[in-house]
């Protein structure tokens, strides 16, 4: 699934966004979980600060 998204992004207008993969840990069991989302280039240093 991923390649395909990946592949989707570019062409066209999707080489304005960035597939982002922010690791992060859980306050209740203090395991490791991942957040990943397709964000705009210019707010990609929003999404790792938040």
């Amino acid at each position: 699934m991923a390649k395909k998204v990946v592949a989707s992004l570019k062409t066209g207008s999707g080489k304005l966004f960035t597939k982002c993969i922010k690791m992060m840990r859980s306050d209740k069991t203090g395991a490791y979980q991942f957040k990943e989302g397709i964000v705009h280039n210019d707010h990609v240093k929003d999404f790792f600060k938040n």
